[in-house]
């Protein structure tokens, strides 16, 4: 265990998962982050705090998995030197979290990668939207966009540029691509075309506010991010979930896993050519979101989850509607996957496209359903179930190939684990009241809520201030970790498969611009 020499300084935080903290100083920081990844553990997610007014000092933290839990190490930083220790070597996933660290808050990782992320021309120099004394209301010259891409020379190498606008209704990303012929050699993302500012915009809400900002990070993983979000809150408070609450948490996040992969296996026979898949498995999801609808008030169960428990129960015809439902996705999914299977051409493509080995994905820190699709055996609800996923005996999808392939196999496989769940929550589910009153702060932060969503795992790192009122709110999607394992995923394939590998992966535009 890494971090026996450290056990007297660990403190405890409240709530639902094995969370504690450490203060470190400069060479702990990145001494522990290397003891963490030698034991297999990874980076999780990485915020920071101006905490000038407090202790004169900017605070960093980053969350850690190890075997017992989240490791959360809190670095103090003075602005004068405004600089910490570069974690990118041993977790790559850090290096844009870092590289956003610096555009928001102003404090750099010494010797990383020192481009902008998010600033895109938005703000002055030398102006950072995290510092307690910017002005949201800030207008005036912005700094330059000249944003140095890695090139790659070399005979017949030219680029093409893709975004930031695609065609039809998405979030802009810029990609660009270096290929010869049309065989990729190199890609390289940039994000963070539409910063919506939900981190600022959180400084000052109450906990009930906030709830319904994190509900709307990502809208496709609204349950995720809620459900996390009101951990984080209910660890802050000490306040006790009722049971029937928890469980009913649990069936909302299994119908957003459903209702995810359902579209996504459409979208991904659609991009192998195969229309009828789309059609198909759009009309599936469609009968999903409309029955989350009719039955609680929102296709994409938005504000179902709040902090103390739930908005929305399940009454006798909503038990009996979800059953029906489940029975006619099931047999039709059953179905459509026999099509998938057999119809050479949608195989052709998903074959061996895409492929990101099992020790690659190890290496970048690839999680979620599309870790799982490379041999990475990690499902919150496995490893480290809350309740009732410890009560639920939940099976793990995970396959070798790690191609186009395996990940719609992941996908088919959990939507049929999660209809499994659903009725198991449903059998099972105990009666009593559906939510708790949530009280004032009584911990020192962060709360953290740490959930596994449909695309991989979500955390939300909140803090508050003396008046109980948010402080600091980070909201972490998995797709930090993944966008950069997609670069991986299109070298060697051509650009005309860059969409079905893409879709492959879907990660969220909305997730990584906070």
């Amino acid at each position: 265990m890494p971090l026996d020499d450290y056990k007297p300084r660990l403190v405890t935080v409240s709530g639902p998962m094995p969370v504690r903290k450490l203060t470190v100083h400069a060479a702990e920081w990145r001494s522990l982050g290397e003891e963490v990844r030698g034991a297999g553990g990874k980076l999780l997610a990485l915020w920071g705090i101006d905490d000038r007014a407090r202790s004169g000092n900017f605070l960093l933290h980053a969350a850690l998995v190890f075997a017992e839990g989240v490791l959360v190490m809190v670095l103090p930083v003075a602005q004068a030197d405004a600089r910490f220790p570069d974690l990118s070597d041993v977790f790559p996933a850090a290096g844009r979290m870092q590289r956003a660290l610096a555009d928001l808050l102003g404090v750099s990782a010494a010797g990383a990668d020192a481009r902008k992320w998010l600033r895109h021309a938005a703000w002055p120099a030398d102006t950072y939207p995290l510092r307690q004394e910017f002005d949201v209301t800030l207008r005036g010259a912005a700094g330059t966009d000249d944003y140095p891409f890695v090139t790659v020379q070399g005979g017949g190498v030219h680029e093409i540029a893709v975004g930031p606008v695609h065609a039809g209704t998405i979030e802009p990303g810029h990609f660009r691509f270096s290929v010869v012929g049309e065989k990729v050699l190199r890609l390289e993302e940039r994000l963070g075309y539409a910063h919506k500012g939900i981190e600022k915009r959180a400084e000052g809400l109450t906990l009930q506010q906030g709830a319904r900002l994190a509900g709307r990070v990502s809208g496709d993983s609204t349950v995720a991010y809620a459900w996390a979000y009101a951990q984080a809150a209910e660890g802050l408070t000490g306040t006790t979930v009722p049971a029937r609450a928890q469980w009913l948490r649990a069936l909302w996040l299994e119908l957003e896993r459903l209702h995810n992969h359902l579209g996504d296996l459409g979208a991904l026979g659609n991009d192998a050519g195969l229309a009828f898949g789309l059609a198909q498995f759009g009309m599936l999801r469609e009968d999903v979101l409309r029955m989350n609808g009719e039955l609680f008030g929102h296709r994409y169960l938005m504000d179902c989850v709040i902090p103390g428990g739930v908005a929305v129960d399940v009454d006798a015809m909503a038990h009996t509607r979800l059953i029906e439902t489940l029975l006619h996705v099931s047999a039709e999914m059953a179905r459509l996957k026999s099509i998938y299977d057999e119809h050479a051409g949608a195989q052709d493509r998903f074959l061996t496209t895409g492929r990101v080995p099992p020790e690659l994905a190890a290496q970048l820190g690839l999680t979620g359903l599309a870790g799982r699709a490379s041999a990475q055996a990690w499902d919150l609800r496995v490893q480290f179930p809350c309740q009732p996923y410890d009560q639920l005996d939940v099976g793990m999808v995970t396959h070798r190939n790690g191609d186009v392939a395996a990940r719609v196999t992941v996908r088919f496989e959990e939507a049929t684990e999660s209809m499994r769940l659903i009725r198991s929550i449903l059998h099972k589910m105990p009666s009593g009241a559906i939510a708790g009153s949530l009280g004032a702060p009584v911990a020192d932060g962060p709360g953290i809520g740490w959930v596994e969503g449909w695309r991989g795992e979500v955390m939300v790192a909140l803090h508050t201030d003396a008046d109980g009122r948010i402080r600091r709110l980070h909201a972490h999607d998995p797709s930090w970790q993944n966008w950069p394992v997609l670069e991986h995923a299109i070298m060697g394939n051509i650009v005309p498969d860059f969409p079905l590998i893409n879709k492959s992966f879907n990660l969220s535009y909305s997730g990584v611009d906070l």
